[in-house]
């Protein structure tokens, strides 16, 4: 198994800075990974970086609350598929979720699955904030919408991911569809728990040790 392959090699803090992007993208091209996941200021300069490699370049819609327009979301994705966006992951609207308005946040997700076409979208639900009944809900609403992966978490909630979510997010979903792990993935051990709990991408910001079968102490 290649597990560099399973990472989106991440860097979304606020005080990112130019140093920490190119620090990230000279670890993703010497290890290969899936992607660098990204704020959308820096996808850009992250596509740039990573020319004539096969490592893609993924930003986050609608981050980390979830809480803005579908409209936003929408323009968001665009300037960012426009600057050069391989993967889009975006924020589902939570406290839509939470109110029982399933419409909306079906609507919210094929806002910017129309505007990300042909590109791979992956949605956050937050787990952590979810009861197991809209775990399921938002699961489901998230197929309807045609996504092609589902996401535990943003890393910036009061949790992240558990090898629990996985498995119910993997058995909620059509086999069509994947399941992204993200937030508190520091070690290769938790890295293969949530692979063989279902996980078929993991997000986090410790790629190198992980691929190294260290444990890190990063936050993300």
């Amino acid at each position: 198994m290649d597990l560099a392959k399973y990472i989106d090699h991440t860097q979304l803090a606020a005080d990112a800075t130019k140093d920490k992007i190119e620090k990230l993208c000279a670890e993703a091209r010497e290890a290969n990974f899936a992607s660098v996941c990204v704020n959308s200021c820096w996808v850009s300069y992250a596509k740039e970086l990573l020319s004539g490699s096969s490592v893609n370049v993924c930003t986050v819609i609608g981050f980390p609350l979830g809480a803005m327009s579908s409209k936003a979301k929408a323009a968001e994705t665009k300037i960012a598929i426009d600057d050069g966006a391989d993967e889009i992951d975006m924020v589902i609207n939570i406290g839509f979720l939470k109110s029982g308005m399933f419409d909306e946040v079906l609507s919210d997700i094929k806002a910017v699955r129309e505007a990300s076409k042909g590109k791979i979208l992956k949605v956050i639900i937050e787990t952590c904030l979810l009861t197991e009944d809209e775990k399921i809900k938002a699961c489901e609403l998230s197929a309807e919408a045609g996504a092609d992966f589902v996401k535990t978490s943003t890393g910036f909630s009061k949790a992240g991911a558990t090898k629990e979510d996985v498995a119910l997010m993997r058995r909620c979903i059509p086999s069509s569809m994947k399941v992204k792990a993200s937030g508190g993935i520091r070690s290769y051990e938790s890295a293969m728990e949530m692979i063989e709990a279902g996980a078929e991408r993991l997000g986090c910001s410790s790629g190198m040790a992980i691929i190294k079968g260290e444990k890190s102490n990063a936050s993300y």
